[in-house]
C-alpha cells in the first residue's frame, strides 16, 4: 500500500508540474496538497510539521509572486488594469482553443487588445504592454516549474 501512496502522491505531483505552466490548473498547490495526502496517509513517517510550515510558505510565496510577476510585467512595460485582465482572458481563451501556442499568443495578444479598447490608448502603447504581460507570464511560468520541480525533488529526498 505504500507504494501505491507514492505513486498517487508523485502523480498528483506531475499533475501540479504541468499546472506550473497552464494557468487553468494551480500547479504548485496541487504539489502542496500531493505532500498533505501522503503526510497524512504515512503518519508524517517522513515528515512531519516543520517541513509542511516550509513547504506552505513555499507555496504562498509562489502564489504572491506569480501574481506579481505578471502585474509588474505589464505594468512595467507602460500597462494598466484593463491590459492585465486582457491578458488573462486571453490566455485563458488561447489556451482552451489553441492549446500552449494559444497561451502565449493570447496573453500578449489579450494585453494588446484590452489596452487598446479599454483603456484607449495607441496602438505602440498598447503593444508595449502586450509584451509586458507576455514577458511577465513567462517569467512567472519559469519560475513556477522552477519552484514545482524543488518541490517534487524535495519529496523524493525525503521519502527515500
Amino acid at each position: 500500500m505504500e507504494v501505491i501512496a507514492i505513486i498517487v502522491a508523485i502523480l498528483l505531483m506531475l499533475v501540479g508540474l504541468a499546472g506550473s505552466l497552464l494557468p487553468i490548473v494551480p500547479g504548485i498547490p496541487v504539489i502542496f496538497v500531493a505532500y498533505l495526502g501522503y503526510g497524512f496517509y504515512s503518519g508524517w513517517a517522513s515528515y512531519g510539521l516543520g517541513t509542511m510550515v516550509i513547504v506552505g510558505a513555499v507555496v504562498a510565496l509562489s502564489v504572491v509572486l506569480d501574481q506579481l510577476a505578471s502585474m509588474m510585467g505589464a505594468k512595467k512595460f507602460g500597462g494598466g488594469k484593463a491590459g492585465m485582465i486582457g491578458a488573462i482572458v486571453g490566455a485563458i481563451l488561447g489556451a482552451i482553443f489553441f492549446n500552449l501556442p494559444g497561451l502565449i499568443i493570447g496573453t500578449f495578444g489579450g494585453a494588446a487588445v484590452f489596452e487598446l479598447i479599454f483603456a484607449k490608448r495607441d496602438l505602440n502603447d498598447a503593444l508595449k504592454a502586450g509584451l509586458g504581460a507576455l514577458l511577465g507570464f513567462l517569467a512567472s511560468t519559469l519560475f513556477k516549474f522552477m519552484v514545482a520541480v524543488i518541490l517534487i525533488i524535495f519529496f523524493i529526498i525525503l521519502i527515500v
